[in-house]
């Protein structure tokens, strides 16, 4: 069975005491943690909810963020995990396009997502985690009370397990479509190149809506009977604090959140002698961030990844060995999965050249929801074409060495410039605007408008700042505002962004 549920079931029935869940004074076992999962299971299909349905998750991390998503797959159904950071109206794009019919959140974030919610229709059940449930919500203790016994779902590796969305090159997110089976192969990639056990035990401190979070390496511990502690979200000291006294043995952090880490000024008075690997993803890695990282914990394996939503995160690693000799690389791809470095024609380029990073395996994506052409844009004979550029060098070792230009990294999160610039038209004054990722120091990149305004126009760069604040989530906001009399363009009409690129440059 490809179920990922199978693996619950398997671990409940051999190791039913052994703790599988820590979430600040909560534990679970691997028993007490099924018999919630089948419940919750339980609760939804008495509520229409069947396979290939969509449930929405917006919590912060919390136990039942997990539970939810086991009980779906138990269903056969698909789990949609929304960024909790996001505008309303983005929330509603998602649900809306993703044909969600159930969302489960809690009251910290409910308020702002019942603005949008009666403009969905298809959308026919919300679930409240904690608190008092009125109106349209129900309580997901309710869930819990209906018992269980349900069946696992018979499913394929084919099955969609999940929908990511994720921002891409258009104006609009992208459902990442996240089958069963590209995440058992994922699973097992990561077991392998870790030699990942029921004695792991994963830190996970990031958000559970991203990748990184989730299955960097999370899933694959649980898979293998290991267990997690789950922080409800980052705190630079909590982390420290944990690595110390939890029992942690491994734990994914983005390259901000490793500089937060690393910025407690007490951390060489922790042991983290326990703390067998840290896997960084999520951006390209300073070279000198690297180098801090290995002098402040020269006992683990620092595994500087690569890896994308549409593979399932962890394509590379950088292993121990080459810690020092390859440093900046992101290393060499886990098992059943191949990379090449093509140029625009889609051929092979020499080691060491720079090109477009592809990749094929079964833990890659079998294409984008409900949008033909950006799934055949993306994948090409079989392989994923990602807009990233690399190069390999002469022992297979991959070095990214820019994302796709119209991408802007910060924090980990992707935020298309497009996206940006939309809400940008929509002020009145606007003639034109293109945006561009800017350095920053703590969140790797950050959104920079360049902006027209109509002739007679006048407006501010706070008024342009307030206006996007209404219409994006915050990291996605300008950081920074200039205005110009008009875009550089080349003769057919395409804003030359290189050109706005090295004007920010000169301005720094």
């Amino acid at each position: 069975m490809f179920n990922l549920v199978a693996s619950l079931d398997h671990h409940a029935e051999r190791r039913p005491d052994a703790e599988v869940l820590r979430c600040g004074d909560r534990r679970l076992t691997y028993r007490e943690l099924h018999g919630r999962v089948d419940a919750v299971a339980a609760g939804l299909a008495e509520r229409g909810v069947d396979r290939g349905d969509v449930v929405a998750l917006l919590l912060l991390n919390c136990p039942e963020f997990l539970e939810t998503t086991l009980a779906v797959a138990k269903l056969g159904a698909v789990f949609l995990p929304l960024n909790y950071r996001l505008a309303p109206a983005e929330w509603a794009y998602i649900l809306g396009h993703g044909r969600a019919r159930v969302v489960v959140s809690e009251p910290e974030l409910a308020g702002r997502l019942d603005t949008v919610l009666d403009s969905l229709p298809e959308l026919g059940h919300r679930v409240l985690v904690g608190g008092e449930p009125s109106g349209p919500w129900v309580g997901y203790e309710d869930l819990l009370s209906s018992g269980g016994g349900v069946p696992t779902a018979e499913v394929g590796q084919d099955h969609l397990q999940r929908l990511m969305y994720t921002s891409g090159t258009t104006s609009r997110p992208k459902g990442v479509m996240i089958t069963h089976g590209n995440v058992l192969w994922k699973n097992a990639g990561h077991i392998l190149e870790f030699g990942i056990t029921a004695a792991d035990r994963t830190l996970v401190c990031g958000p559970l809506y991203h990748c990184g979070a989730y299955d960097l390496p999370a899933s694959a511990v649980l898979q293998a009977g290991g267990s997690v502690v789950v922080h409800r979200s980052f705190d630079a000291a909590a982390v420290v604090r944990s690595l110390h006294g939890d029992g942690i043995t491994n734990v994914w952090l983005a390259p901000a959140m490793l500089n937060a880490v690393m910025a407690q000024p007490d951390l060489d008075s922790f042991d983290f002698s326990g703390v067998r690997f840290v896997i960084n993803g999520g951006e390209k890695m300073p070279v000198p961030l690297i180098e801090r990282v290995l002098a402040a914990f020269p006992w683990a394996w620092f595994a500087d990844a690569y890896g994308l939503t549409e593979t399932v995160s962890g394509d590379t690693f950088n292993d121990r060995e080459h810690a020092i000799s390859k440093l900046g690389s992101v290393g060499r791809p886990v098992q059943h999965l191949e990379v090449r470095i093509v140029d625009e024609a889609g051929s092979d380029v020499p080691a060491g050249a720079l090109g477009e990073i592809a990749l094929r395996g079964p833990k890659v994506f079998p294409g984008y929801w409900r949008d033909e052409a950006a799934t055949a844009a993306a994948i090409r004979d079989g392989w994923f074409h990602t807009g990233d550029i690399g190069r390999l060098d002469e022992d297979g070792f991959l070095y990214v060495e820019d994302r796709k230009k119209d991408i802007i990294v910060s924090g980990g999160e992707n935020i298309a410039t497009p996206e940006v610039e939309r809400a940008l038209y929509e002020h009145p004054a606007i003639l034109e605007a293109a945006v561009i990722g800017i350095a920053h120091p703590r969140w790797g990149e950050v959104p920079k408008a360049f902006v027209a305004v109509h002739p007679g126009q006048t407006l501010t760069g706070d008024d342009l700042v307030a206006f996007c604040r209404q219409r994006l989530a915050g990291f996605k906001v300008p950081a920074e505002v200039t205005f110009v009399d008009a875009l550089p363009r080349n003769p057919s009409g395409k804003v030359l962004k290189r050109e706005l690129r090295d004007h920010a440059g000169s301005e720094a």
